[in-house]
């Protein structure tokens, strides 16, 4: 009879057996542009530039109770460490309530919008796409010139291809996006120009498009 050799498997995985977790579902770039679509229709159209960046950041960190936890270097990125009004006013529009937080470099807020539930399930994934997005709002001098031109940044970000960078839109949906009535979006684009964001922009009112080209160290890493 041939001896019998009892073998275990080892306490931990061999590195060949380990496994990058993959993300489950859409990339960052995809989530992010889904993401502020949803929140041009979910709040209301006078929401302000600051509190639509806020919320953008609020349902990409939020856990599966609907709890964010926002860290002030996450707001001081944002240039809103400072601003307590977008925080009312997600709250005035009832899309968001604070709660008593449990540490002073952070601000604790539960969602009201049970429907973002089902627009980003993984939340690691979530998160990879607010730094996403974090990077894509102040990925030029935009963030030194107010909140609107870092969410236009964002969206114009998210709305390209991550190779060529350019970008093609419907010029109502920016303005839904950003909360800007359609006749301030030139002025809203050249400034982007002048900071370096957009290498160019062209808008056909006869067929309602937006064309824009980013510049290449203005797009963040989609990696």
């Amino acid at each position: 009879m041939p001896d019998t050799v009892l073998t275990h498997p080892p306490l931990y995985p061999t590195t060949a057996s380990r496994r990058r977790r993959r993300p489950k579902g859409p990339g960052e770039q995809t989530r992010v542009r889904e993401i502020l679509s949803y929140l041009a229709a979910a709040l209301p159209p006078g929401t302000s530039a600051a509190a639509r960046l806020l919320a953008l950041q609020c349902a990409l960190r939020m856990n599966t109770k609907m709890h964010v936890r926002l860290p002030n270097g996450v707001l001081r990125s944002l240039r809103l460490n400072a601003v307590q009004d977008p925080w009312r006013e997600l709250e005035h529009a009832r899309w968001l309530c604070i709660t008593p937080a449990t540490a002073a470099n952070e601000v604790v807020a539960e969602l009201l919008d049970a429907a973002l539930l089902g627009q980003a399930p993984a939340r690691p994934d979530r998160m990879r796409a607010a730094d996403w997005a974090l990077r894509a709002s102040s990925s030029s001098t935009a963030g030194t010139t107010g909140p609107l031109p870092q969410l236009a940044s964002a969206y114009l970000a998210a709305n390209a291809d991550p190779q060529a960078g350019s970008g093609l839109s419907e010029l109502d949906q920016i303005g839904r996006v950003c909360g800007v009535p359609l006749a301030e979006l030139p002025a809203l684009l050249d400034q982007l120009a002048a900071t370096g964001l957009l290498r160019s922009w062209q808008a056909c009112p006869d067929s309602g498009d937006l064309h824009w080209t980013l510049v290449h160290r203005g797009r963040p890493s989609n990696e």
